[in-house]
């Protein structure tokens, strides 16, 4: 990788983070009906969530090109979980707040933070991140001596597995709390947010058991299938909220739903890598950053047809905007996937 790219290649999650923040304070500020004060926040902290990503490349390519050093060791995971603070802080506060829809915007952008703090938990995971192509070339499968300890890998995979928890129970205490139209909206997605988290626990755990030297073939198909599971479960469940609300305004979850299922199944695209390329030769690891474009412009397009029926329906007006925001995210996963599949480069 050189010089040029490796900056294009951070620079596009920082870019998509600006445009997420611009976007989503342009939504906010443009009027002060119900819809805008919901898509704007929730767009606007999908540029958290970009930031944290941005962590995570940035850790990556500083490896490959030799820039990186202590100080980057700590600051670049710590500014992801800043982020994630920040995000979850102001959820909070608009959860308190007063406006209409706060009660699920703020359970929303609450459920965004954890989704940050897991990037950035895979930030933190992939510090030692030149030891996984050296590993994987290893003749002999011993633990590596400048990899993680085994207690360091149990924190990041408890750090992760336990924030996803925290977005599993929330999401079924806000559908046990009443069966309100909120609370099925607030409870959906939250659902769908706790797919992209337990996806994201597959991601940290085979960065972390790669690095340490402990990973094994076996474990390809468990954690490659948990991601993909992650990303059906949010699609069907989304179809299944358009089919059986057809007609009323709560449908439109439907949509964020499938969204957040694009987002699973970008990460999908690290984890496949990182698992196929594992002790072997992959002729087609080239193609898998391919993937996160895909749903990225699956979303984009999905949220264009939205655009046109909420000129029509403004039950649309959240989805269309939401999409478009999540199409930001799969496409900051591009380059990192990109990143991977440079920087763990063995067919040669």
């Amino acid at each position: 990788m050189n010089h040029g790219l490796s900056i294009l290649f951070r620079a596009i999650p920082l870019l998509m983070a600006a445009f997420c923040f611009s976007y989503g304070a342009y939504i906010y500020g443009a009027g002060d009906d119900p819809a805008r004060l919901t898509a704007g926040p929730v767009v606007f902290f999908l540029g958290s969530i970009c930031v944290a990503l941005y962590c995570t490349a940035a850790t990556i390519i500083r490896q490959i090109i030799g820039t990186y050093n202590e100080a980057a060791k700590y600051i670049l995971p710590t500014i992801g979980y800043a982020f994630a603070l920040m995000t979850l802080i102001c959820g909070i506060f608009i959860i308190h707040s007063n406006y209409a829809g706060a009660y699920v915007t703020g359970r929303v952008v609450c459920g965004l933070a954890l989704i940050a703090v897991c990037v950035a938990t895979a930030a933190a995971a992939s510090t030692r991140f030149r030891l996984i192509p050296i590993n994987s070339a290893a003749k002999t499968r011993t633990v590596s001596p400048g990899g993680f300890k085994a207690g360091q890998v149990a924190v990041l995979m408890s750090v992760a597995a336990t924030t996803s928890a925290a977005a599993w129970i929330w999401a079924f205490v806000l559908f046990g709390s009443g069966t309100s139209a909120e609370h099925t909206a607030a409870g959906s997605v939250m659902a769908g947010i706790a797919c992209v988290c337990t996806s994201l626990v597959a991601l940290v755990a085979i960065i972390a058991r790669q690095i340490r030297g402990t990973y094994t073939t076996k474990e390809r198909t468990k954690w490659m299938g948990l991601v993909l599971v992650m990303g059906c479960t949010a699609f069907v469940f989304g179809l299944v909220m358009i089919i059986a609300h057809w007609g009323q305004p709560i449908n439109f979850v439907g949509f964020v739903l499938i969204g957040l299922a694009m987002i699973c199944w970008s990460i999908s695209s690290k984890v496949i890598l990182l698992a196929k390329i594992w002790q072997a030769d992959f002729p087609l690891a080239d193609r898998i950053p391919l993937l996160p474009v895909i749903t990225a412009l699956t979303c984009l397009f999905f949220g264009a047809y939205l655009f046109e029926e909420a000129l029509s329906d403004p039950k649309y007006f959240v989805p269309a905007r939401v999409l478009t925001g999540f199409g930001a995210i799969c496409f900051t996963l591009f380059p990192i996937v990109s990143i991977l599949e440079s920087g763990t480069e063995n067919r040669k």
